[in-house]
């Protein structure tokens, strides 16, 4: 590279985003997902090694899928193609087997196809690689946001390794901050800018693990920061406060710290608002939430649980109530969408409330941890050969849609556990008509034990 090379290559290195620059150009560079890349990793030995296999890359954005696909495809010296399946279909696909084909027969060179957000293909436009991957004419690399066990297809998963990266904490966005600050070539060093600790600790915080947020951030506000402010003496450092970073990105800080004790405090008293059947002070914590930038599916998480936890089969809808708002969430976003989790919020305050499977699973845990593997009686077992029914499988168990009403005493625990009780439902909304049927089928059960007597057969 000669001189003009050197400068136009600078020049058009300034003109891409921060994050771009910032991306880490080998594995010793790459902050976080140490499980992943680091020392004796399958990642880090399959590079070091030059024998890369196809994979999924499953994680949420801005953890690292795309710039991990970039450093395994420069360390293997292999022909590279990002390749979008948002803008993409089979044409294009084929386009890149042909060249992979030139690729290989020219130049004896592997291609690593990446192909970012792989879930959105369909199934024909994913059925398009599995005869390429499986040759091993490309080694596909795609990344993925979902659960590629539903967005995948299951003859290319079969071909692929499903590698899980996790969110970046607060320490790996910290740090990448740091690296920004400080980089004078890549990054923004040459601006002598630091961040005071509660502009970090806000910036960690809306970055929510997405470096692409944190740098993006960084940038925008590093910028007119350092535009609007004079340096009282050259060379001087310049802070970055809380203040500056509010009116750059136009967003006010709440207090609340999404890592520390608000983040506690304040899902706590949102969900003592749900269990105490207070609507109102429901919906404040809620919406506290949801302007600190508090991950909305977080919050859906923490109330499908409550719906089993606080409510139960008092109301079991409240489940499917919170499930449903979760999905709605993900379909449409913000700020529609925090609509949705509103009602869910004010449904599940106003639902009668039972903790009674919450407890009853809190003793079967008890029993099992103390009790251990105990046998499964024999006449509820299953008997699919000759020789488990020889052996008593299956044997003198009665099908209850024999009997009056469906029922049959019976007994289904293990011998140890005979007529234990885990399960006591409370008497309000509908688990009142649960405990009737409940105290009705125990009655007949102790009463039919007694007299040793069946039913009369319907």
């Amino acid at each position: 590279m000669d001189i003009f090379d050197y400068h136009a290559q600078k020049a058009a290195d300034s003109g891409r985003p921060l994050a771009e620059r910032m991306r880490p150009g080998n594995l010793d560079e790459f902050i976080g997902q140490l499980n992943v890349v680091g020392e004796g990793t399958l990642i880090r030995n399959a590079v070091e090694q030059d024998r890369i296999f196809s994979m999924i890359l499953w994680g949420p954005p801005g953890c690292g899928k795309t710039t991990l696909s970039r450093i395994i495809a420069a360390e293997t010296r292999s022909h590279f193609v990002h390749f979008s399946a948002v803008l993409s279909g089979v044409k294009e696909i084929r386009a890149v087997i042909a060249e992979a084909q030139n690729q290989q027969k020219l130049y004896r060179k592997r291609t690593i196809l990446f192909v970012d957000e792989i879930h959105r293909f369909n199934k024909v436009q994913q059925d398009a690689f599995l005869h390429h991957v499986e040759s091993g004419m490309i080694t596909l690399i795609g990344a993925t946001t979902e659960n590629p066990s539903f967005e995948v297809i299951a003859p290319l998963l079969s071909r692929c390794r499903v590698i899980t990266l996790g969110m970046l904490t607060t320490d790996d966005i910290a740090a990448i901050i740091s690296s920004a600050l400080k980089d004078p070539e890549r990054g923004i060093g040459s601006l002598n800018l630091a961040l005071e600790p509660d502009a970090l600790s806000y910036l960690i915080g809306i970055a929510d693990g997405d470096a692409r947020v944190a740098l993006n951030s960084l940038e925008i506000a590093s910028s007119l920061v350092a535009k609007t402010n004079q340096l009282s003496e050259k060379g001087a450092s310049l802070s970055i406060s809380l203040k500056d970073l509010e009116r750059t990105l136009q967003k006010k800080a709440l207090v609340y710290d999404k890592y520390g004790e608000a983040h506690y405090n304040i899902i706590s008293a949102f969900h003592k608002s749900l269990r105490g059947s207070d609507p109102d002070a429901a919906l404040y914590w809620l919406e506290r939430m949801f302007a600190a930038g508090e991950d909305p599916f977080y919050i859906a998480r923490r109330m499908v649980r409550f719906a089993s936890e606080d409510i139960g089969n008092a109301d079991p809808q409240a489940l499917n109530v919170a499930m449903n708002a979760m999905q709605a969430f993900k379909f449409l976003g913000h700020p529609e969408g925090e609509l949705a989790v509103a009602q869910a919020a004010v449904y599940l305050a106003t639902a009668p409330k039972s903790n009674s499977i919450y407890a009853a699973y809190g003793r079967v845990q008890q029993v099992v941890k103390k009790a251990g593997s105990l046998p499964v009686p024999f006449h509820i077992r299953n008997a699919p050969t000759r020789l488990m029914k020889e052996l008593g499988y299956g044997k003198e168990y009665k099908y209850a849609h024999n009997y009056k009403d469906a029922f049959i005493a019976q007994d289904y625990l293990p011998e140890k556990l005979k007529g234990q009780v885990f399960y006591t439902p409370s008497g309000r909304g509908y688990e009142k008509i649960v405990k009737e049927r409940l105290d009705k089928w125990r009655r007949l059960k102790n009463k039919q034990t007694q007299t040793q007597k069946d039913p009369d057969q319907i």
